[in-house]
């Protein structure tokens, strides 16, 4: 495990364990973070592992999203679209990995948080666990490929009432919409909870979970590629207007 990085690495026989190590910033996103997230995604593609699982450290936060003291300085639309581009990268190496990847959601994921567990093929989930695609509160839109997931997810129609209103969907709610395929009880250990869920993928060899991954990536990456310019376009739109500045400036700390 190296434990002086903002992400732990982990293989526990044929499973890779990422954790997003930034807990006292709620596990919020640098760009750093997630361009170490997708180099190690990559180190690994042609290891023999079964699948990967993303969580969080701590009990509060999986990832309560970007980290807005770094993202506030991008500015102009140039920048914007380098950020972007920079972040979906990382998330398309989750997206298209060639087994699955879970992401076990132990606390809130919030915004790029949000986008980074729907980049996940599965998510389990603590029972205190959220999830919100909350951009339209800052007055932008997901900049990272979230909102395509969330569509490919549950549809356009709730997508679209999720993505505008900004909702945070608690565990239940999540759960009923099947963004999570497990919720663990209030009282249980997440790490066994985990553990537990994980034994599904001892059963079947290393080749099933390739081709079938193939098959779920070659679904997903047609959409992306069908609703990327548009969405990338709407959201460097909504990054450089004043809206959003308004929004933010509310929404980060006041500095003495």
């Amino acid at each position: 495990m190296n434990d002086a990085s903002a992400l732990l690495i982990e293989q526990r026989a044929d499973v890779l364990h990422l954790t997003l190590n930034r807990p006292e910033k709620r596990n919020a996103l640098s760009l750093a973070l997630l361009d170490e997230l997708g180099a190690t995604l990559e180190d690994f593609r042609d290891k023999p592992i079964k699948c990967v699982v993303i969580t969080g450290a701590g009990e509060r936060c999986f990832a309560a999203g970007g980290d807005l003291n770094e993202l506030n300085a991008f500015r102009s639309s140039e920048q914007t679209r380098a950020m972007s581009e920079r972040g979906h990268a990382a998330l398309d190496a989750i997206r298209y990995f060639p087994v699955p990847v879970i992401g076990a959601l132990n606390g809130l994921a919030l915004g790029g948080g949000a986008e980074l567990a729907m980049a996940c093929d599965i998510r389990i989930a603590s029972a205190h666990a959220e999830l919100g695609l909350i951009q339209s509160k800052l007055n932008i839109t997901t900049a990272w490929g979230g909102g395509i997931d969330l569509i490919n997810a549950i549809g356009n129609s709730t997508a679209l009432e999720l993505l505008c209103s900004g909702h945070r969907l608690s565990a239940v709610e999540a759960l009923d919409m099947r963004l999570y395929s497990k919720v663990a009880s209030a009282e249980s250990d997440f790490a066994s909870f985990v553990a537990d869920y994980l034994s599904i993928f001892t059963q079947s060899g290393l080749t099933i979970f390739r081709s079938y991954k193939a098959t779920a990536s070659r679904r997903r990456q047609m959409l992306q590629a069908e609703l990327l310019e548009t969405a990338r376009d709407g959201f460097i739109e909504s990054w450089i207007h004043e809206d959003h500045w308004d929004a933010a400036r509310r929404a980060l700390p006041k500095k003495p």
